[in-house]
């Protein structure tokens, strides 16, 4: 049990954008029935299900099944055939699970039934209270009403805007087409609590630790990453597949292939518990500066915590931090960065509040704003806060100020900065004289570390160093955070399209391709720079026109002829005609002609400019760079030698520009 939840520890430090860290999950009921070798003891988990339901056959998959395996008892939506299958671990009452229902519904949308297939599997934490009977009820709904019913199920919860209560789930079996008083003798006569327990045995044998947790083809994506993630693994098994089918490998056969060929085993669980990074020792560098503080500077333990008023999470583990706080009185001081995550909208003008309290009165009012933001589950809109504004006798008019113009975003901004850092992808998230310690996790796992530390500090304090000196130590022995990758890329040829600061001390090649609906995202983005860095960044393009891509590369030759006829004006015109729209006929043969036409390109110089492909040896060198450099994805970015991949967050870029421009000065 200890060993599982330390496995959990280290998905949670995988998380990317993730959502707030949950506290650990625990063992799933079955563990204890699965082999070492991964398959199902013989005998099945079971919460008196009946023997032979229409979920009996939970174990059987199509063929050769293959390391995630699909079988008959698992609602999907999408192909049979479609080349690229996501299987997902999910559980009902989880956040991030219904924020990853969103997205998977927008890359269903985007890839067609016959391109993409989702696959549901069970995986409710003990936690969620709610989790596991929905789940049951779930499965029921499926082996009564098929797909459609199951959908319909999953689709009113997950687009519920409340939590999954029992009037929600009962609202979710009306619309399809259960009504609630049904539901119990449906989860007896299917099966549904042994295809529950199914599941989370099969999760067990994959490694899953916690939800969400998506198997793209075999390859595991974790947490409710953004759409673009998924998208570039799914671009990527669409071009496997296709391979395979020139191989002459059947269309039902592509997906266990793939599933093999991806499937990365889970890392033998550590023999020694001491591998938890907590427990590990590792110091990491993590300044405190101007940051709220709610103890004594002479405390020998400083707790530093990354959270997000909106997550639950962070409100599940406050009342341990007050109760540390209670236990450890002058010897603990607790220190608050704000880490507002990017699907939380509510998070950063909460943040905005707290701070302007402290602005207008002081730290005591910072802490009671803090406390008032995480009590119970208080709504965060402009009402609400306006009200914890007028409660704390603050200048209300300045805080709605403060909050629209986001007068403290650099504050908040360099402590999600700091946060990128430090690698601490999630909230709640600690650092205990320097010790990482992810989630909410219980109270005790708290007083394992503290008790450690403050034995070395006394131990320190004992040889002469001074108690207000105490961190100050410990930091200086610290990892400091490692600098973004650099990759070494040639300036860009003479001529290249660009703009912004024509001198700039920091240049962006951005490798970018017309086809890819995140590099539109990243254009944007990059706008976004050059206005937030007034005459100090240029962007310049590169082309990278990815295989799968059918249209790119005779898009890449079009923008190049527009910059041939028209100059720089001329490729950026080009260039948002070309990203205006993310379908494949925006960018045909006839498109590209009508894109032309509205920039007041000579019409007969394009055509033979495409027909003879001259521009194909200036797209090509610019993929070559890229290749040499190892950027094989788009949007890829070259920040005067650092890289960034992927359409990030502006923040993301500001941080690495900040790094460039200290650097160039």
């Amino acid at each position: 049990m200890f060993r599982r939840a330390i496995a959990a520890v280290v998905w949670l430090s995988l998380l990317f954008v993730l959502a707030c860290s949950p506290a650990l999950p625990p063992s799933p009921p079955d563990a204890s029935h699965v082999t070492k070798g991964g398959g199902a003891a013989a005998q099945q988990p079971g919460s008196g299900a009946a023997p032979g339901g229409p979920l009996d056959d939970v174990m059987v998959a199509e063929g050769d099944p293959g390391p995630v395996p699909v079988t008959r008892a698992d609602p999907a939506r999408g192909s049979r055939l479609a080349p690229v299958t996501i299987v997902v671990f999910s559980d009902f009452e989880c956040p991030f699970c219904k924020h990853l229902g969103g997205t998977l519904r927008q890359l269903e949308q985007r890839y067609g039934a016959e391109q993409l297939r989702v696959v549901w599997k069970n995986f409710p934490l003990a936690f969620h209270k709610q989790a596991r009977p929905t789940a049951e009820a779930a499965m029921a709904v499926f082996a009564h009403a098929g797909p459609k019913g199951f959908w319909a199920f999953h689709d009113a919860i997950f687009t519920s805007d409340e939590r999954l209560s029992p009037e929600v789930e009962a609202t979710a079996l009306r619309r399809a087409g259960v009504t609630p008083g049904q539901i119990q003798q449906l989860v007896q006569q299917s099966g549904a609590a042994q295809k529950v327990d199914a599941d989370m045995a099969l999760a067990a044998r994959l490694g899953v630790n916690g939800t969400p947790a998506s198997f793209i083809n075999g390859v595991l994506l974790v947490g409710a990453q953004p759409a673009e993630r998924f998208a570039e693994i799914i671009d990527a098994q669409l071009a496997s597949a296709r391979a395979l089918r020139a191989e002459g490998t059947p269309p039902e056969r592509i997906y266990a292939e793939l599933a093999k060929k991806n499937f990365a085993p889970p890392a033998e669980e550590p023999d020694d518990a001491d591998e938890e990074e907590g427990a590990s020792g590792a110091v990491y560098l993590v300044p405190v500066g101007d940051s709220p503080v709610r103890g004594a500077e002479t405390a020998l333990v400083t707790m530093v915590l990354f959270s997000d008023y909106q997550c639950p999470f962070c409100r599940r583990v406050t009342p341990t931090v007050e109760k540390l706080r209670a236990q450890y009185g002058d010897k603990l001081r607790v220190v608050w960065k704000d880490n507002p995550l990017p699907f939380h909208p509510r998070a950063e003008p909460a943040a905005e509040l707290a701070r302007e309290a402290r602005a207008q009165k002081g730290d005591v009012a910072f802490w009671q704003a803090n406390d008032r933001l995480l009590a119970g589950e208080n709504a965060l809109d402009d009402a609400a806060l306006e009200a914890v504004a007028a409660d704390l006798q603050l200048n209300v008019a300045a805080a709605k100020r403060a909050i629209a113009s986001h007068k403290h975003a650099a504050k908040i901004d360099a402590d999600a900065e700091l946060a990128d850092d430090l690698d601490a992808q999630g909230t709640p998230y600690f650092f205990i004289n320097g010790r990482r310690l992810v989630g909410a996790q219980p109270v005790e796992k708290f007083q394992a570390i503290i008790d450690e530390e403050i034995a070395k500090a006394e131990a320190m304090v004992v040889a002469g160093t001074p108690r207000a000196k105490v961190y100050e130590a410990i930091q200086k022995q610290a990892v400091p955070p490692a600098p973004p990758p650099k990759v070494s890329v040639p300036p860009p040829p003479k001529g290249h399209p660009g703009k912004g600061a024509a001198a700039g001390k920091v240049v962006i090649q951005m490798f970018s391709d017309f086809q890819c609906p995140y590099c539109a995202r990243a254009a944007a983005t990059m706008d976004e720079i050059i206005k937030a860095f007034p005459g100090k960044v240029r962007v310049v393009y590169r082309h990278l026109p990815l295989p799968f891509h059918p249209e790119a590369q005779l898009a890449a030759e079009a923008a190049m002829e527009a910059l041939a006829q028209k100059g720089p004006a001329g490729f950026w015109k080009m260039h948002d005609r070309l990203f205006k729209a993310h379908d494949a006929s925006n960018l045909d043969r006839a498109a590209l002609e009508q894109h032309a036409a509205s920039i007041g390109l000579d019409a007969a110089r394009f055509a033979k400019a495409l027909d003879e492909h001259t521009h194909r040896a200036a797209v090509e060198g610019d993929a070559q760079t890229a290749r040499s450099a190892g950027i094989t994805g788009t949007p890829g970015f070259v920040i005067n030698g650092y890289m960034v991949s992927g359409a990030q967050p502006l923040a993301k870029f500001k941080k690495v520009v900040r790094r460039a421009l200290s650097e160039a000065n």
